[in-house]
C-alpha cells in the first residue's frame, strides 16, 4: 500500500480507535429509535401525517396534480418523492401512495388514483408504471395556505430544496383517517372517524374549552339532522358495526387507549318456500376479503361449523358472502354467532391514540387533547397567514403610495426621467420616496398614464387599508381569531357533511345479541354419539357411537377399565380428582377411540399425586355431594363446577393425607354412609350443608380408618343394595331405626347381608 493511500495521521495501523461497546450500542441504538419514532411510525398530531405521506402530497402539489388538473403517472410522482425528500426505497414510496387512494383502506382518500390500485381481497396495485394519480379535494384543505408561510419549512436530506415540517391541515385528518405505526418501545394504532362529526366536536370545544371527554361525544345520535352529531366512535371507511358498550367507548377515548370489536353486517335473504340464505354486505375493516371466505371454507372443512352448509362470493363492486344454513331450522342468529367466533367476521380494532404531540413530543392523547392540538394548530396557521398578508398589504401600499405622488406630480416625474443623470436619487430626495416606490415608478408602464388608472389606484389602496385595519383587529383579538377559526371548521364540516356521499356515517352500532354460551358452544360442534372411556391410570379417550360391549376395550399393559359412559360430541365432561378439583373437557376435544388416548395430565393441568375419583357427562341442573377420605362433605350445585380453564376449578378443600373420595349426584332425602369400620349411618340429607367451596362438615366419625361408601336414597322407598352374587336387598324405614342418628356419629356395623366389599354395589 503506498504512503498517500494510508489514513491521514496514520502511523501504519495506529488509527484504530477502541471504543465502549455497550456505550456505542446504547448511543447508536437510541439514534435509531429516535428516527424511527419521528420520522417514521407516529402521526403528527396536527396534520395526522407520517413523513412519508406528507412529502408524497408536498411533491404532489409542487407537480400540479390538482383535483381539476390531469392525472400524472405514478412512478414521476414516487420519483420527484423519493429523489428530493425521501430518501428510501421506490416501492416502500408506492405502497404509501397507494394505501393513500384505497377507498376500502383510507376512509377520505387523499390521493386520487386511475388504474389498479389493488382491492378488498388483498390483491396488489399494478406497477407504478401502469397507474395515475391527482390529489382529491381533501389533500388540498390539508394543504390550504401552505404558500402564505403559514408552516415553517426545513431543509430536505441533500440540502438542495425544502420541504414543510407539518401542512396546515384545515382537514382533522389524524382522526378522520386513523393511523398505525410500530416504533421502537412504542406502536400507534388509531380508527378512522367521520369528519363532519369530529368538526362538530371541534366546534364545540370552541365554544367550551373547559368540555370533558363525555361532552364531545354523542351517545343516541340524530338520524333526521346527522349533522348534529359529535363524536359516537369509529367510522371506518368498510361500515360494519361496532358492538360495544358506551361506557368501554366513552373510557377508551378518554384515556387514549382501548379497543373496538367491529362486526360483518348481514342479512336474511328469503328464498321461498322456507329456505334461507345470510348475505354478508360489509366486513370488518382491514380484513381481506379471499382470506377471510378461505378460512371460513377451511372451517367447513374441518366440520367446525355444523350449522353452515356452503359459503359462495358474489361479490363484485360491492361485498357479497352468501352463506347457506344446513336446514332451514337452523337459527341465523346462532349460526352468525358461531361465525363471528370462530372468524374474522368479527374483529377487534385496537385504539391507541400515541402521536407526536407539538410535532416533537410521543404521547398517548385522549380524544379531547387531539381536537385541542388540532385547533391550537389552526390558530397558529391563521395567524402565520394573517401575518404574512398583512406583510404583502403593507408592501403594496407602500407603492401604491409611491404611485400617488407620482400621478400627482407626473409632469415633472416626466421631465426628471428625461433631463436627469441619476432620476432615481432625485426623486427620492424630492418627494421623500423609498427605494422601492421609486423603482415601481420607474418601471411604470407608459399605458399606466391614463387618468382612469389614479382612479383604480386610489380604489385598491382605501380597499387595502380596509383590509389591514381588519388584519390587526384580528391579531389583536382572541375572540376575532377563534371566531374565525369556527367559520374554517364550519366550511369543512358542510363540505363533507352527512348529504354528502363520502361524509356519510358508514358503520353503525348496536349491543352485541346475548345467546347462551352452550348454545354457541353447540353450534360449532358437530354433534355426534361418543364413548368416553376413562382408565385406572388416568388416560382419557372418546371412542365412536354409544359402545354396548365394553369387554372389547384394550389398555395399555397394567392399566385397565376404571369407567366408561355414553355422551355426545356437544357435551361437556366433568373429572373430580383426589385433589378436590373440577376439570371441564369439551367431549369433542378427547381424544379420537384409535390407541389408547392420551393421559388427563396433557390435556389439564392437574397436579402428579392427584388421581381421578370419577368423570360424568356435565348436567349443570344437578346438585353433587362430595365426600372426602376422613368423612367431611357437603352439597356443590353442578353449575358451579364447570372450571374455564386447564388449571380446573378448586372445590373441595382437603389436606394430606385426607383426599376427595366421592363425588355422586344428590337424589332423595337421606344418606346412609359406610366406614371402612364396616359400620353404617343413617340421617337426612338436610343435615349436610350446600356450599360453593369449602372443607365441609363431618358426616361420620372413625376412631381409624376412613369412608368406604356412601348412597342416597328416598327413605320412602327404602335402602337397597346388592351382594357379591347379585342378589338385592332392601331395607325399609322400620328396619333402619337402628342406623338411623345424627350426623358425625360413628354408626353402628352394616346389617347382615350387606356385601363384605363395604359397597352399596
Amino acid at each position: 500500500m503506498g504512503k498517500g493511500l494510508l489514513p491521514p495521521g496514520s502511523g501504519g495501523g495506529d488509527a484504530i480507535e477502541p471504543v465502549d461497546l455497550k456505550k456505542a450500542l446504547e448511543e447508536r441504538y437510541l439514534a435509531y429509535a429516535l428516527s424511527t419514532i419521528m420520522h417514521r411510525a407516529l402521526p403528527d398530531v396536527r396534520d395526522g401525517l407520517k413523513p412519508v405521506h406528507r412529502r408524497i402530497m408536498h411533491a404532489m402539489r409542487l407537480l400540479r396534480l390538482n383535483p381539476d388538473q390531469g392525472f400524472a403517472k405514478c412512478a414521476r410522482i414516487v420519483g420527484e418523492v423519493m429523489g428530493k425528500f425521501h430518501p428510501h426505497g421506490d416501492q416502500s414510496i408506492y405502497d404509501a401512495l397507494v394505501r393513500l387512494a384505497q377507498d376500502f383502506a383510507v376512509r377520505y382518500p387523499l390521493v386520487d388514483g386511475q388504474g389498479n390500485f389493488g382491492n378488498i381481497d388483498g390483491d396488489f396495485a399494478a406497477a407504478m408504471r401502469y397507474t395515475e394519480a391527482r390529489m382529491t379535494e381533501v389533500a388540498t384543505e390539508l394543504l390550504a395556505g401552505i404558500t402564505e408561510d403559514a408552516v415553517d419549512f426545513r431543509p430536505t436530506y441533500n440540502e438542495e430544496d425544502e420541504e414543510p415540517v407539518v401542512l396546515p391541515g384545515a382537514f382533522p385528518n389524524l382522526l378522520a383517517n386513523g393511523s398505525s405505526g410500530i416504533a421502537v418501545g412504542m406502536a400507534t394504532s388509531i380508527p378512522p372517524h367521520n369528519a363532519a362529526e369530529l368538526c362538530k366536536a371541534a366546534l364545540h370545544l370552541i365554544d367550551h374549552p373547559d368540555a370533558t371527554v363525555e361532552d364531545l361525544m354523542t351517545k343516541e345520535p340524530h338520524p333526521d339532522d346527522a349533522d348534529e352529531n359529535m363524536v359516537r366512535g369509529p367510522d371506518f371507511p368498510t361500515g360494519g358495526i361496532i358492538v360495544d358498550s358506551w361506557e368501554s367507548i366513552v373510557e377508551a377515548y378518554k384515556t387514549g387507549r382501548g379497543g373496538f370489536r367491529v362486526r360483518a353486517r348481514y342479512e336474511t335473504e328469503d328464498q321461498g318456500r322456507g329456505t334461507w340464505n345470510i348475505v354478508v354486505t360489509e366486513i370488518p375493516y382491514q380484513v381481506q376479503k379471499a382470506r377471510l371466505i378461505e378460512k371460513i371454507a377451511e372451517l367447513l372443512i374441518a366440520r367446525k361449523l355444523p350449522l353452515l352448509e356452503d359459503v359462495r362470493d358474489e361479490s363484485a363492486e360491492d361485498i357479497r358472502l352468501v352463506l347457506v344454513p344446513k336446514s332451514r331450522s337452523v337459527d341465523p342468529a346462532l349460526l352468525m354467532e358461531s361465525l363471528f367466533k370462530l372468524t374474522e367476521l368479527e374483529s377487534r380494532f385496537p385504539l391507541n391514540m400515541n402521536v407526536l404531540s407539538r410535532g416533537k413530543v410521543p404521547n398517548v392523547l385522549s380524544l379531547k387533547s387531539v381536537l385541542q392540538e388540532w385547533l391550537e394548530h389552526r390558530r397558529d396557521v391563521l395567524l402565520r397567514r394573517s401575518r404574512h398578508r398583512l406583510g404583502e398589504i403593507e408592501r403594496r401600499l407602500e407603492i401604491l403610495a409611491g404611485y400617488l405622488i407620482a400621478y400627482l406630480n407626473i409632469d415633472e416625474v416626466i421631465r426628471i426621467i428625461r433631463e436627469e443623470d441619476e432620476p432615481k436619487q432625485v426623486m427620492m430626495a424630492r418627494w421623500e420616496l423609498t427605494d422601492n416606490q421609486a423603482e415601481a415608478i420607474l418601471n411604470m408602464r407608459l399605458r399606466a398614464l391614463r387618468k382612469l388608472e389614479e382612479f383604480e389606484i386610489r380604489k385598491e389602496f382605501d380597499g387595502l387599508t380596509a383590509e389591514k385595519a381588519q388584519i390587526e383587529g384580528l391579531l389583536a383579538s382572541d375572540a376575532k381569531q377563534w371566531k374565525t377559526i369556527r367559520w374554517e371548521v364550519e366550511k369543512v364540516r358542510d363540505k363533507f357533511g352527512s348529504h354528502t356521499p363520502l361524509g356519510k356515517r358508514r358503520t353503525t352500532f348496536a349491543d352485541a345479541p346475548d345467546h347462551d354460551l352452550t348454545d354457541i358452544h353447540h353450534a360449532m360442534v358437530e354433534k355426534e354419539p361418543v364413548t368416553v372411556v376413562v382408565s385406572a391410570k388416568g388416560w382419557l379417550r372418546a371412542m365412536k357411537g354409544h359402545l354396548a360391549d365394553l369387554s372389547q376395550l384394550t389398555f395399555k399393559e397394567g392399566d385397565s377399565l376404571k369407567l366408561a359412559f355414553p355422551a355426545q360430541t356437544t357435551d361437556k365432561i366433568i373429572v373430580f380428582t383426589t385433589g378436590g378439583k373440577f376439570y371441564t373437557i369439551g367431549a369433542d376435544r378427547l381424544p379420537g377411540g384409535r390407541g389408547h388416548g392420551e393421559p388427563i395430565r396433557i390435556i389439564v393441568d392437574m397436579d402428579n399425586d392427584q388421581d381421578i375419583v370419577t368423570a360424568f357427562v356435565h348436567n349443570p341442573g344437578r346438585k353433587l355431594l362430595l365426600v372426602s377420605h376422613d368423612g367431611n362433605g357437603f352439597v356443590v350445585p353442578e353449575a358451579e363446577v364447570a372450571a374455564n380453564t386447564r388449571k380446573g376449578k378448586q372445590v373441595m378443600n382437603v389436606r394430606a393425607p385426607d383426599e376427595a373420595q366421592r363425588c355422586v349426584p344428590v337424589a332423595g332425602d337421606h344418606i346412609a354412609i359406610v366406614g371402612e369400620n364396616r359400620k353404617m349411618l343413617v340421617f337426612p340429607l338436610a343435615d349436610v350443608p350446600e356450599m360453593g367451596r369449602g372443607k365441609g362438615v363431618r358426616l361420620q366419625k372413625y376412631k381409624d380408618g376412613g369412608v368406604l361408601d356412601v348412597k342416597l336414597f328416598a327413605m320412602d322407598a327404602g335402602l337397597s343394595w346388592q351382594d357379591s352374587a347379585g342378589r338385592t336387598f332392601l331395607k325399609t324405614r322400620e328396619e333402619l331405626i337402628e342406623w338411623m342418628g345424627s350426623r358425625a356419629s360413628a354408626g353402628r356395623l352394616a346389617p347382615k347381608g350387606f356385601p363384605r366389599t363395604g359397597k352399596f354395589g
